[in-house]
């Protein structure tokens, strides 16, 4: 019998915003994927000097940011397996849960240069079909960096695999700053996402940012 197909997107999502979703819709859309499962980092290997915003409001503005979407699913895996985030333990994971999947994983083209640096880079190219995603505009992404983590062919149904979206000049870190600035977010954020936001207070400059922040 065969399984599904479905798409792993991960992250900080702190907060997420309208670019997160358009990939994400445009990850299933293209690879015709039965879901997509974004999945909430608890600490990424990457960040661990940056303290993420508490698990309870990055997953509620991630709920909330998806809404009805029919393939597109929240999956709290990492946060409640705790620790440093590794992709490899998160997939191993889905794959014990549902055997019979095929599991297409998505990383920016930016995220190429570091891969050799994750956990277990030649496991995880066994284990799923790498989707490499390239903004609009920017630069062939280097495939030279999976260079030996792969057999050639391998290697060549990444390239074909690679993801195209639109430019679109959003990031968690530059919406974050425009709310310690009290600059407008809209349009940058889902609405509800931005309500969320502002009656948590989220982000604030403030000095009672124990509703925001872990301790």
């Amino acid at each position: 019998m065969t399984g599904r197909k479905i798409g792993i997107f991960g992250g900080s999502f702190d907060p997420i915003h309208l670019g997160h979703l358009l990939t994400a819709d445009q990850f299933c859309s293209e690879l015709s994927l039965d879901l997509v499962k974004l999945i909430p980092a608890k600490i990424s290997p990457f960040k661990q000097g940056y303290t993420p915003t508490a698990d309870k409001h990055r997953l509620e503005m991630l709920k909330l940011a998806i809404g009805a979407h029919p393939k597109l699913q929240v999956d709290e895996i990492e946060l409640q397996r705790g620790g440093v985030s590794y992709t490899i333990d998160t997939v191993l994971d889905l794959q014990r849960n549902e055997p019979n999947a095929t599991w297409y994983l998505l990383i920016g083209a930016d995220s190429l240069k570091d891969f050799k640096k994750w956990k277990s880079p030649v496991e995880l190219l066994k284990a799923v079909q790498l989707v490499v995603a390239r903004r609009g505009g920017c630069p062939e992404p280097d495939w030279s960096e999976l260079a030996g983590l792969a057999p050639p062919e391998r290697l060549l149904d990444i390239e074909k695999l690679r993801l195209d979206i639109p430019v679109m000049e959003i990031s968690s870190t530059a919406i974050r700053q425009k709310i310690e600035q009290n600059r407008s977010i809209r349009y940058l954020v889902p609405a509800p996402v931005e309500v969320y936001i502002q009656e948590h207070r989220l982000y604030q400059r403030s000095t009672d940012t124990s509703a925001a922040r872990p301790t």
